[in-house]
Order: structure tokens, then C-alpha cells, then sequence
């Protein structure tokens, strides 16, 4: 057997080393490759010029890299000589050109070295703005998330494309600071604005159209998601005191560059640019214009230092989170000392002070947040009586206790008339809709904010605790699935899906994802109620937050036997307008007297009562209290005053489109103190054989029922409640409530 050591094996290795050389097959293929090179780039550009598609590009460059193994092979079988091509072994040695070959080969590489490295500084210096281009193009266009390949069978809930419409996505930050993000982020929202004022023209909200910031897909899914057919995308390139923004208008069906433009600006006029770009955008969508010129108000001027305070404060707005609008907050005071005129930095100020107050995401007490920010909101007004900003927040701060929500829609609706495309205010308008018991208008604005602005949280969330509201569970449930593949927050989608359970009896299921949520925000003011809910529902009294905003909270004081704390807290809430908690306690303890003294206090008459105070669902149960207690006090003509608001409150709820248990409840409630006790009795069945859960002896925390106990279906009635109760609280592995509850 022939064997091989190890100094042969290294001198053959050797030989076939310098056999490669000989024959130039290194050479060769250094050569390929760099020529290979330089041709794929300039075929690059050609195709590029002449619209040729994505896969003729491809074909071309992978002929070009399949043909790298054929010349190796043929640099090593076959060589060039004088009289042509031969086979190498057909070549006398002495007569070989091998050498020469070489060099010629040497001079070729160096050749094509000279002119990449001449390419490569045109590309770099005479067309970084078409690269800038490219880049963006290829940073910006987003996916949703890969659960849109994997979603389920239901179609998803969304906006349909209209033919002048558009999405800004988030420009992409090319400068060497990654922290300038916050100045791309804002002149993409800023550019957003101004569109959004073309009433002609439909502008996808700044939520959904940030949402695919960072992502990589085609701009027609984009498009689909968002319902538009055209796309504004561009890059950002802040260096000292100028910028250069580069922007492409991009037609969603076949991905055709309908304008591009390059802007080289000082950063003081940063504002001419936005105007500008957003002015050029209209003209080639062919907008309709005002009696021939652009109905764009122009960007609000400032310094560039008091804009970028004002753009990073913006920024953590949207975060809403008390660090975050405290620090916003603190961003905003800055500008404005630099810029004691500048109304948006005013507006945005007032609505951080609001945003800061303990009903919302900070500790400053309601009453002194609210003062605070009147005068900012005011400032910004005097300054700019059409900035949308500053009467969106007006509306918030009407919209706040002690409530006056008749200003409040009158403020938020002018906010609208001027931006279209604000959505806090369409989301607040919604909330003003809600207590005043305009729900169908409610549900429709509610309606067009999904479909603008398909991703933006508040509305998501807003629009499914209506629906589960209503009783519109299924529906609830149904948008939800529609919406999750595409929403960032895990969190949202959660939080929601807890308040359809909650809605549909579902206590235990949706504490526990009340909890999951809270576990990631432990200081989230809105979970942290969403949990006092479901530990309220499933009895578990001891365990509700210390929340002085939550119905939840002092009903679990009061089931506790805690009827002082529970009265004070209840007070407090009185005093900024929100008297339900209050007049519960004052009923189910036998005050009643109280209750009407408190009242006429307040009130000249049921009417202003009615005027002050939100007629919802939850406000006609506030009514039903009020004819409670002007029963056990013996005024009867009050009494019937009451009733009868009650019965026409109850039935413009239904009206509406109110089906939930609530609305069911209260219309109960009615009937057991108009003395029709069937009715009664058909209604709380309704109620309870749909999930609703109350106190174990209902008759506690609904004291209209009193007269009822002791009768056979009532107490059927109450058992049936009491059996889903322990039900719920099994699920959680909780002892049930023993049946000695009733003697509570």
C-alpha cells in the first residue's frame, strides 16, 4: 500500500501552488472578480435608468458570479499563445507565455482598481443624495410584523385606499448621532401636519405611520395596511448648524417615484422646508386649491434651538408615561424661556400639565394641574387662536373634573375643524361623546380615527371598552383579532381583551391578563385600575389599589365594612364633580337625607343637576339614586321628577346602542321603584345570566332591590349570581363565598 508522509504531502502541495501561479488562475480570478464588480455597478445604474425590474438585476449578477468557476478552470486547462488558444499540456514549456500574460493580467487589475476607486468617490460625493435615497428606501419601508403571514382566518379590520391619500412614514435619522432620531421623528411629523390640514386630502395618522419605523417591507402592504396609494419616505442629515433632507413621493401600486427632491437648508430654515416639501407633495397629487393658492398654514417660525427642545418634548409625549411627559414637560419650560412666543411650545406645555395631574399619569393634584394649564392653553391662544394644539387641549382641560363637557366638544370640534388629522382630540371628542350619552356619535368618530389612524392606542383601546360597553362583546372581540398582527403593543391587545372579559362575566380570565400587564407597567395608572376591577368582581377586596379615582376601590372599602374611608374618598370625588360614588354610599348606608342635602346644596333643581352632571349610562344610574332618595324622604313630587328623567335617560341609552349589563341594571332599578316588579326582575336576570357581578347580597351595592328579598325568584336570581361567582373565584383557586354573606 503507497503512503504518503507528511514532507511529501507539504511538497506537493507546494508544486500545485506554484503550478497555480504559473498558469495565472490567482491572477485570473482577482481579475474576474474586480471586473465583475465594476460591470455589476454600471449595469446597476442602466437597468436603474431604464425602470428595468428587481429580477433582471439579480439574473445578470448571478451569470456574472456562476462564471468564476468557468475561468478558473480555463485559466488552468488552456492557455493564450501566439497562434491562439491551446490545451496547456499541447505547449512546449520554453515556448510558453505565461509570464507575460501576468503582467498584462497585473495592468488590468490595477486598471479596474483605479476606476472602482473613481467610482466609488462620484458615488460617495456626487450622488450621496440619490444613496441617501436608496438607504431610505430600503430602512423605511415597514412590515407590520410576521404575524401578518400567520394571522388568523378573519380578514383584518382595515381602512380602505382613497385616491388622494397619503402616509408619511418616520424619516430615517442619516446623521452620525443616532440621538438627532428625535428631529427626524419630528419634521416627519411636522410635514404630517401640514398635509393633514388639506381637507381634500386623507392623511394616515402619525401612530400607524411610525409603527413601521425601523421595518423592512414592501410599500404596498404598507399601503394596504394604512388604506392610501401614496407614501412620502425620505432621510434626515443634521450636521452642526445646517441639514439636508431628502424626500421621495412614492405611488403604492407600482412603486413609481411620482417626485423626489433634495433640500440643503441652514437649520433656521427648517420651517421653509417643511412648508415646501408638504406644498410640492400637493402639487403633484393635484390637490384641490383655494381660489388658486395653497391652503397649507404655514409651520409656526422659531429658533432652532427652542424647535429641537420643542421636537424632543413631543417625542416623549407620545410615550405617555409620567417620567417621559415630566421630562417633556421640563423640555417644554426651556423653549418657551427661549422663545416666549412660541405658541405650539405653550400648547404642548398646557397638555403635559394636565397629562401630570393624579388623574392621569402624575401626582400633581387635579385642581392645581388644571389651573396651571389654563394659563398655558390661554397663552398659546393669544399667541395663535388656530392653533388645533391649543384648543385640543382646552377640550382636555374642560374635559377634566370638575367637568364641563358641553365646552369641552365645543373646544375639541374647533380643534378638528382645523386639523383633521389631530387624533388626541378626535380621541378625547370620544370620550365627551361617551358621558354626554351620545354614543352612536361617539362609535362613528370612533370609527373614522381606527380607519385614519388604525394603530394609535388610545382610539384602539377607547373603541373596544365601548363596544364591550354596549354589549357589543362579539364585535369587540371580533376588531381585536383584526387589529393585534398589527399593533406594536403586546400590552394594548392584552388590556383590551381583559375588559371584553370583564364585560362577558369573564372575571377571573381577564384579571389575569390585567395582571400580566401590570407586572410589565407596575406603575400604570390605567392597569392598575384594570386590575382593582377584576379583584373587585372576584371579591377580593383587601387587594385593590389605593386608587382615590377608582369606583373600585371605595366599593371595596365599603363591602369591607370601611365606611368612613370609603365616605371621604367619595367626597373628594363629589367635590370635582363626581358624585355617583358618593350617593351609592349615602343610599346603601341609610342616609338618604344626606344625599337630598348634599343635592339642593349643589343644585337649584334636577335639571341643572342633569345639565352638570354627564347623563352616561353610569349618570342615569346617579339619577336612579337621586329618585331613592327622594322616595325615603317622602317628596314626591321631586320623586316623580327624577323617575321620569330616569325613564327618558334609559331610553336614549338604548337608543344609542347601550345593550351591557349596566344599562340593564339601571333600567331594574327603575322598575323595582316604579313598583313593577316583573319588569324588575326580567331586567336583573338579564343582567346576571350575562355575567354581571356584584356584591354577594346584591342589595347591598343596589339598594332599589331591598323590597325584593325573600321572594323565590329573586333569590333564584341571587344564587345564580352567586354560583358564577364562586365559579370565577375557583378559577383562581380562591375558597368560595360562603353562603353566611347574605347576613351582611
Amino acid at each position: 500500500m503507497l503512503s504518503i508522509n507528511s514532507g511529501q504531502q507539504r511538497s506537493l502541495t507546494l508544486t500545485l501552488f506554484n503550478e497555480l501561479k504559473r498558469r495565472n488562475v490567482f491572477r485570473v480570478g482577482i481579475a474576474y472578480v474586480v471586473v465583475t464588480w465594476l460591470v455589476a455597478q454600471v449595469l446597476q445604474l442602466v437597468f436603474e435608468s431604464f425602470g428595468a425590474p428587481d429580477w433582471a438585476i439579480k439574473s445578470v449578477l448571478v451569470l456574472l458570479a456562476t462564471g468564476l468557476p468557468f475561468a478558473l478552470f480555463f485559466a488552468w486547462a488552456f492557455e493564450m499563445t501566439p497562434e491562439g488558444i491551446k490545451r496547456e499540456h499541447e505547449v512546449d514549456r520554453s515556448q510558453s507565455i505565461t509570464p507575460q500574460t501576468g503582467k498584462k493580467l497585473n495592468s488590468l487589475i490595477s486598471m479596474v482598481m483605479v476606476l472602482a476607486l473613481a467610482y466609488f468617490a462620484y458615488d460617495k460625493f456626487v450622488l450621496s443624495s440619490e444613496r441617501d435615497a436608496e438607504l431610505v428606501k430600503a430602512a423605511t419601508q415597514a412590515a407590520t410584523q410576521q404575524a401578518i403571514a400567520d394571522q388568523s382566518a378573519s380578514e383584518p379590520v382595515l381602512p380602505t385606499n382613497e385616491e388622494k391619500s397619503i402616509a408619511v412614514l418616520p424619516f430615517v435619522n442619516m446623521s452620525e448621532d443616532a440621538s438627532n432620531e428625535y428631529f427626524s421623528d419630528g419634521i416627519s411629523e411636522e410635514i404630517l401636519n401640514a398635509l393633514a390640514q388639506v381637507k381634500e386630502l386623507k392623511v394616515a395618522g402619525r401612530t400607524s405611520s411610525f409603527a413601521f419605523k425601523g421595518q423592512n417591507q414592501d410599500l404596498r402592504k404598507i399601503g394596504e395596511t394604512l388604506g392610501v396609494e401614496n407614501i412620502l419616505e425620505g432621510s434626515v442629515r443634521k450636521a452642526g448648524g445646517k441639514v439636508r433632507i431628502t424626500a421621495q413621493l412614492v405611488k403604492v401600486d407600482d412603486g413609481f417615484h411620482l417626485w423626489s427632491e433634495t433640500y440643503d437648508r441652514e437649520l433656521n430654515d427648517v420651517f421653509a422646508i417643511q412648508d415646501e416639501i408638504a406644498k410640492s407633495i400637493l402639487l403633484e397629487l393635484k390637490a384641490a386649491l383655494l381660489d388658486g393658492a395653497s391652503p397649507l398654514v404655514n409651520s409656526t417660525r422659531t429658533n432652532s434651538e427652542a424647535y429641537d427642545l420643542y421636537l424632543m418634548a413631543k417625542q416623549r409625549l407620545y410615550e405617555r408615561t409620567e417620567l417621559t411627559v415630566q421630562s417633556a414637560a421640563d423640555l417644554l419650560d426651556k423653549a418657551i424661556i427661549i422663545d416666549p412666543a412660541y405658541a405650539p411650545a405653550y400648547a404642548q406645555r398646557g397638555i403635559a400639565e394636565l397629562l401630570l395631574s393624579d388623574t392621569s399619569y402624575g401626582k400633581t393634584p387635579h385642581a392645581q394641574a388644571n389651573k396651571q394649564a389654563k394659563v398655558y392653553l390661554d397663552k398659546a391662544l393669544e399667541l395663535d387662536d388656530g392653533l388645533a394644539e391649543a384648543w385640543a387641549g382646552l377640550g382636555l382641560y374642560f374635559n377634566g373634573p370638575p367637568r364641563q363637557p358641553h365646552k369641552g366638544v365645543e373646544s375639541l370640534e374647533k380643534a378638528l375643524s382645523i386639523n383633521p388629522n389631530l387624533i388626541n382630540a378626535g380621541n378625547w371628542l370620544t370620550l365627551v361623546y361617551w358621558s354626554l350619552n351620545r354614543g352612536t356619535e361617539a362609535m362613528a368618530l370612533l370609527d373614522e380615527l381606527t380607519t385614519r389612524d388604525p394603530l394609535y392606542k388610545p382610539a384602539f383601546g377607547n373603541r373596544v371598552f365601548q363596544l364591550s360597553q354596549m354589549g357589543r362583546t362579539e364585535e369587540a372581540r371580533a376588531y381585536i383579532d383584526s387589529i393585534e398582527p398589527f399593533m406594536p403593543d403586546a400590552a394594548q391587545v392584552t388590556q383590551t381583551r381583559a375588559w371584553v372579559d370583564y364585560a362577558e362575566g369573564k372575571a377571573a380570565a381577564g384579571l389575569r391578563r390585567m395582571q400580566t400587564v401590570l407586572e410589565k407597567y407596575p406603575n400604570d395608572r390605567v392597569f392598575k385600575v384594570g386590575v382593582n376591577h377584576g379583584n373587585y368582581l372576584t371579591h377580593q377586596y383587601d387587594k385593590t389599589f389605593d386608587d382615590r379615582w377608582s369606583d373600585f376601590h371605595i366599593t371595596a372599602l365599603f363591602n369591607m365594612g370601611k365606611l368612613e374611608e370609603a365616605g371621604l374618598i367619595a367626597h373628594e370625588r363629589a367635590a370635582d364633580g363626581v358624585v355617583g360614588p358618593l350617593f351609592f354610599i349615602l343610599n346603601a348606608s341609610d342616609q338618604s337625607a344626606l344625599l337630598i342635602d348634599y343635592l339642593e346644596a349643589r343644585w337649584p333643581d334636577l335639571e341643572a343637576f342633569e345639565q352638570s352632571v354627564p347623563p352616561a349610562v353610569w349618570g342615569y344610574l346617579q339619577m336612579a339614586h337621586v329618585a331613592l332618595a327622594y322616595r325615603r324622604v317622602g317628596n314626591q313630587s321631586r320623586f316623580d321628577d327624577a323617575m321620569q328623567r330616569l325613564a327618558s335617560g334609559n331610553q336614549a341609552s338604548f337608543s344609542q346602542g347601550f345593550r351591557g349589563h349596566q344599562l340593564s341594571m339601571t333600567i331594574s332599578a327603575y322598575h323595582a321603584m316604579a313598583g313593577s316588579y316583573d319588569e324588575t326582575l326580567v331586567h336583573l336576570a338579564k343582567a346576571i345570566d350575562t355575567g354581571y357581578i356584584t356584591s354577594a347580597k346584591i342589595s347591598k351595592e343596589w339598594p332599589f332591590f331591598k323590597e325584593l328579598e325573600g321572594q323565590d325568584e329573586y333569590e333564584a336570581i341571587q344564587q345564580r349570581m352567586l354560583e358564577h361567582l364562586n365559579r370565577e373565584r375557583a378559577l383562581l383557586g380562591l375558597e368560595p363565598v360562603p353562603d353566611s354573606i347574605y347576613t351582611l
